[in-house]
């Protein structure tokens, strides 16, 4: 594994496991496991890190703290990320894969009402897509409470959603790969609770007016 255009800088083994809040066996763990590049050697024990490496220290910490990912997962992200070779496109999907678990196979009609919503917004989505199956599976859990949400709802939904997912990408520059992986992590997973307390602030304000 490599960073590219990484700038080495004066900090030693302890100031880079300071900076990024890791305990210096950690960091000393993820160098073994290849999950952060090794540093510029100055003696047979000792070598040089520089700010691209506390970054990719705060991006592995994200995907293993805040995303729960095992080391396999985080190892496979990584590599998408520093592949030069993928658009920045196929690096944010394949964080964006690994942070929706498997589950329960969903029913034919919710995983075709999902299929229609993603061509009537012409969404480019791989295939297979967790993030599809699982919306089909939280359909199916509507259906089974007598609450199904149908197309209109979805649509509304989905304007909304498109709305951030626009202003999250904006918010990350395409060429800053490795931004781009952490703002996936940790973007989505800690401000998603954000969206939801708004959303409920929301409804109580709404609840209101209309009393």
């Amino acid at each position: 594994m490599r960073l590219s255009n990484v700038k080495m800088g004066g900090m030693w083994m302890s100031e880079l496991a300071a900076a990024s809040g890791l305990p210096v066996a950690t960091v000393k763990y993820y160098l073994r496991e290849g999950l952060l590049p090794a540093g510029e050697a100055t003696g047979a024990t000792r070598a040089r890190y520089g700010e691209e490496h506390v970054r990719r220290l705060r991006l592995v910490r994200a995907l293993t703290e805040v995303a729960g990912l095992r080391l396999e997962a985080v190892r496979a992200v990584l590599a998408a990320v520093d592949d030069e070779d993928r658009s920045f496109h196929d690096a944010m999907g394949s964080v964006h894969h690994r942070l929706t678990g498997p589950g329960a196979e969903p029913s034919p009609g919710a995983v075709a009402q999902v299929a229609a919503l993603v061509e009537r917004r012409g969404w480019h989505l791989y295939e297979p897509n967790p993030h599809a199956l699982a919306l089909a599976r939280a359909l199916d859990a509507l259906s089974g409470l007598d609450r199904p949400a149908d197309d209109a709802l979805l649509d509304d939904y989905a304007d909304a959603a498109q709305a951030v997912a626009e202003r999250d990408i904006a918010a990350v520059g395409r060429e800053d790969r490795v931004a781009g992986a952490e703002h996936a992590v940790v973007g989505t997973l800690l401000l998603e609770p954000v969206l939801l307390l708004l959303r409920r602030m929301a409804q109580e304000d709404a609840s209101a007016r209309l009393g």
